[in-house]
């Protein structure tokens, strides 16, 4: 995207093994020289002797890449000692402290923007940097920067939940530029970035409109079926309006059973624990199963045996982002031995009346979207449904053959909508990729972007966030106790 870029002329052994060489006149300092931490014990509950404040929390900075008042924040309160001590601060930077997931500690948020009300949750480490040495956006990109990530990483502790010590945070090692040349580099960078996030943007939105194409089929087919001349009656639902008149309208209940899972954070003293797989909300995706970091947990035989998931199982999301609540995907035994937590239902349809296909496309249809929409449970801008209303949802129940052959035809039709996502979503995942590495190799001295940085045009700052098509990211679970959901962890 930019030409010309070249490597600086003379570089130096940083002394850091995962850093290599840096720029000659660069320095290597550990952020204790260049930041001062903060870490917050700002709780989510709201109490009559404490002020009213605007939590940032640990969803907040996993999600957004720029903190500012404006956004949609939690609100609680805190004492006046806690408002001043973490109150945030314009330049402040804020990571993930501890989560389920080693790969989502050091993931970073810069303030844009401060109120006097705007402070840290916990879970968060707070960052202000010391401004005569490093300024706040250059220490946002570096923390970025897979280097340093790779030192979070490996100082992170713990077997069911990950952590960082207060010192393995200061002692990280960072490369250090003059202030002049920070701000070149940031600079560059936000360029980049704006240029990036368009084109994802773009991307992202045809992936919308081909969804939108995708459900407006499936959703034809599971409500009326194939026969555009069928004979219909009231359905009996509200939103629904008229089905076919030879089919059936049950509860879920009646022809499938849920499983709710396993909840972590019990002690099994004396017992002989083994190693099992274990399926979160971030592996269960709409139509399919996302198995890139699937988490492992040891417990009993016997708790196992209540949460084990057998080929056919239709997954699906107990809470999440309100338009995708009641996602589903039919589970294949694609890891033969595999447990789910309790945060993912696992509905085991009696495939005499109904194919876990079948309902995974009713699922994925308005009428699918409109019930789980109404029904759920909102908090901020997430939501959460239960098992008592699952067993609710409304079934359209055709003859076993009849639903085949609409699985079939959905199949059929949707094929090239689905490839056509594919394509767009791999094209976003290389755009990724490449802001990765820009980011890694310009932060570390790799790239000399001073001139190219002078010649760029000023250009409004892009506030508008990046919508996400895959929640692989933001289905990690953050909060308080040792599992947690994606409500619980903004509520």
């Amino acid at each position: 995207m930019i030409d010309g870029l070249k490597p600086y002329p003379k570089m130096k052994e940083s002394g850091v093994p995962w850093l290599g060489e840096v720029p000659e006149h660069w320095e290597v300092q550990r952020l204790r020289n260049l930041a001062d931490m903060r870490v917050s014990n700002v709780d989510k509950h709201t109490k009559d002797d404490e002020q009213p404040v605007r939590l940032c929390n640990y969803v907040d900075v996993y999600k957004n890449d720029y903190i500012r008042p404006s956004m949609r924040l939690m609100r609680a309160t805190a004492t006046q000692d806690e408002i001043e001590r973490f109150r945030l601060a314009e330049g402040d930077v804020l990571i993930t402290k501890d989560s389920e997931a080693w790969n989502d500690i050091g993931v970073p948020a810069l303030v844009r923007e401060s109120a006097d009300d705007l402070v840290s949750g916990y879970h968060l480490a707070l960052l202000r940097p010391f401004q005569e040495r490093i300024v706040g956006d250059f220490l946002f990109r570096s923390l970025q920067s897979t280097s340093v990530q790779y030192q979070f990483h490996i100082e992170a502790n713990g077997v069911t939940r990950y952590g960082l010590s207060h010192a393995a945070i200061k002692s990280v090692w960072l490369p250090l530029p003059s202030l002049p040349e920070q701000t070149a580099i940031v600079r560059f960078l936000d360029y980049m970035d704006r240029r990036i996030r368009r084109y994802i943007r773009a991307k992202q939105k045809l992936i919308k409109l081909l969804e939108e194409q995708k459900q407006a089929i499936i959703h034809r087919a599971v409500t009326r079926g194939l026969d555009p001349n069928v004979r219909l009656k009231p359905s009996g639902v509200e939103w629904l309006g008229d089905v076919p008149e030879h089919w059936e309208v049950v509860r879920l209940k009646d022809v499938a059973g849920v499983q709710t899972g396993l909840t972590l954070g019990k002690a099994y003293l004396g017992s002989s624990t083994k190693s099992y797989s274990y399926l979160r909300v971030a592996n269960v995706q709409v139509g399919r199963v996302d198995l890139r970091h699937v988490k492992h947990i040891d417990v009993p035989e016997r708790e196992a045996q209540g949460a084990m998931l057998q080929p056919g199982d239709v997954l699906m999301t107990e809470g999440g982002d309100i338009d995708k609540l009641g996602r589903g995907c039919v589970w294949h035994a694609e890891i033969p031995v595999c447990l789910h937590q309790n945060h993912v239902f696992a509905v085991r349809c009696n495939r005499t009346l109904l194919l876990p296909e079948f309902l995974v496309g009713l699922m994925a249809s308005q009428h699918g979207r409109t019930y789980f929409q109404l029904t759920a449970k909102q908090t901020t801008n997430l939501a959460a449904t239960n098992s008592t209303t699952l067993r609710a949802f409304p079934i359209l129940q055709p003859p076993i053959d009849e639903q085949q052959a609409i699985i079939d035809d959905i199949a059929r039709r949707t094929v090239a909508l689905s490839k056509a996502v594919e394509d767009a979503q791999r094209e976003i995942n290389l755009l990724r990729e490449y802001r990765t590495r820009l980011i890694a190799d310009v932060v570390t001295g790799k790239l000399d972007v001073r001139e190219a940085a002078a010649r760029l045009p000023q250009e409004a700052e892009d506030t508008e966030p990046l919508g996400e098509v895959e929640d692989d990211v933001q289905d990690s679970e953050a909060g308080d106790g040792d599992d947690v959901s994606e409500e619980e962890a903004e509520a």
